[in-house]
């Protein structure tokens, strides 16, 4: 299992906040793998055997690069062999227009873009296992491409507000914060993410006890329902099962077995990527 991570500079940070690499060898035979909603757009790279997105049952193979928007429930994909992947996250409300790309409410998404040619030389450094040279050249490319490319300063300030609070801040709050209307801000917002404050705030929110329930599955539920804002364990629970189909009790459970039983951490690490 190798994992790297790379703080995106501070040129780009008002719309990516890291470039990550990992993989996993998943055998000869297609094995699954799901991926639950989070806070955060991805724009994702992968090399290997393939990459496949289950559709009706089916899987369908995916290019690379593709991006993985913000998600309403969990995502099923499939691959074989060693699977790398390069990815670049992004803030929500930053990623279409980062990439010049009308917005679109959430889901898989492919997309035609110059970015797509630098899966070549990417695929060229990790064959002979340069990952840091590669986190870098992506790195390199956001910065040289796109770091006049920012997001407008009232998303910039409610996203921070949004984030600060970990999802649990009020809609006309995160308003004041941007020193902007409810009306104006919903509608800049829905532009630029394809998703309203509402959305995005309750992703950010079920991101934190997704994470922290990885961590720590023996977390007592209770304490983090107060800790970020829910009205009680159950107002969590239903949150919590909108978005992963379980509840944060089961999730804790079926996290905890995991890591006693298979001793690895993929999962974890594109659950929270």
């Amino acid at each position: 299992m190798a994992h790297r991570e790379l703080e995106a500079p501070a040129e780009i940070q008002n719309s990516i906040r890291e470039i990550w690499y990992r993989e996993k060898d998943f055998g000869a035979s297609p094995s699954a793998f799901e991926v639950l909603p989070d806070g955060h757009a991805e724009i994702i790279f992968y090399f290997g055997s393939g990459c496949s997105l289950m559709v009706d049952d089916r899987p369908e193979p995916l290019p690379s690069p593709f991006i993985v928007g913000l998600l309403g429930k969990p995502v099923c994909f499939y691959a074989k062999g060693r699977l790398q992947i390069v990815g670049v996250k992004c803030l929500p409300w930053a990623v279409y227009d980062l990439l010049k790309l009308p917005s679109v409410k959430g889901g898989i998404q492919i997309f035609t873009h110059p970015i797509a040619l630098l899966q070549a030389d990417l695929q060229q450094l990790l064959q002979v296992e340069k990952i840091d040279e590669a986190l870098a050249l992506v790195r390199d490319w956001f910065v040289d491409t796109c770091q006049a490319v920012a997001p407008a300063p009232v998303l910039i300030k409610a996203g921070l507000a949004m984030q600060e609070a970990n999802g649990s801040l009020p809609v006309n709050l995160v308003a004041a914060a941007a020193h902007a209307t409810v009306r104006t801000l919903e509608r800049k917002f829905k532009a630029s993410s394809g998703h309203t404050l509402k959305d995005v705030s309750g992703l950010i929110r079920f991101e934190q006890v997704r994470n922290r329930l990885w961590d720590n599955p023996d977390t007592p539920i209770s304490g983090l329902a107060h800790e970020l804002g829910y009205a009680d364990q159950s107002h969590l629970n239903r949150e919590f099962k909108r978005y992963s189909s379980t509840t944060a009790a089961a999730f804790a459970k079926q996290t905890k077995a995991r890591k006693k039983e298979l001793c690895d951490d993929f999962v974890a690490i594109v659950l929270s990527s």
